[in-house]
């Protein structure tokens, strides 16, 4: 199956749970035990939840408000557990790398298609901390407009799909042009959940200083016009050298 596949059969309707039975007695308690005794270092190093909105490359008529739980590793690369919303049952629908343009700047060509740039996103009130007042992470965001992201989407939970189907999808951010914004209604629900204007936002960030350069090859369907999508094909597998 095709990243840019339409609807599987046996679809449910957006946000519904995964087929399964409820949890038993016994696995609530080996949870509970587990959280007692297990570091879960790595989810503990997540410092951030970020609201934005997402676009999937092949249909960017597509688009889903995302949430992002950010562990940065250093100064330059940041990692994100993706999910459809901020609650407790929320679907894990994906991961995004984020680099310094640094960093960017030195990836080969091909790789760097795959990558979207951040700076409209953040300086249009798309993307925000929730619940963080503005002045505390304008620093922040301000570093932010100089990177790049790639996220893959793992499950397209918007077109209905009850599991995790077929390839991952590559997504792209908004942008300030044709198919790259943003559907109002989908801004107004957003900033209505947590009582925000992301156009007041926008003016707040006004000042912010653009990068000194986007990279054109990011954003690849704004020079291009095509999206990019994969495909799953039969391959040969390496043969094992026998074991003495």
């Amino acid at each position: 199956m095709a990243s840019s596949d339409k609807n599987p059969s046996g679809v449910l309707p957006y946000g519904a749970q995964p087929p399964g039975d409820p949890m038993t007695i016994q696995q609530h308690i080996l949870d509970k035990g587990a959280q007692m005794v297990q570091s879960l270092k790595p989810i503990k190093q997540m410092q951030q939840h970020v609201c934005t909105f997402a676009l999937y490359s092949h249909d960017m008529t597509r688009q889903i408000e995302t949430h992002h739980y950010v562990h940065r590793l250093n100064q330059d690369f940041l990692q994100c557990a993706v999910y459809d919303s901020d609650a407790a049952d929320a679907h894990l629908i994906g991961v995004e790398y984020i680099v310094s343009d640094h960093i960017f700047e030195d990836l080969p060509p091909e790789e760097q298609k795959l990558w979207h740039s951040h700076a409209y996103e953040i300086k249009s009130g798309l993307w925000i901390n929730p619940g963080v007042p503005e002045m505390i992470q304008k620093p922040e965001l301000q570093n932010l407009t100089k990177t790049y992201g790639k996220f893959w989407c793992t499950w397209q939970v918007d077109r209905g799909d009850p599991l995790p189907f077929g390839a991952p999808a590559l997504m792209m951010s908004p942008q300030g042009v044709n198919l790259g914004m943003v559907k109002p209604e989908l801004i107004t629900k957003r900033d209505k959940k947590y009582g925000i204007a992301s156009e007041k936002l926008k003016e707040s960030r006004i000042e912010f200083p653009e990068p000194e350069m986007i990279n054109p090859l990011a954003d690849y369907w704004k020079q291009a016009g095509k999206g990019l999508a994969i495909d799953i094909e039969e391959t040969e597998m390496k043969k094992m050298t026998p074991f003495p």
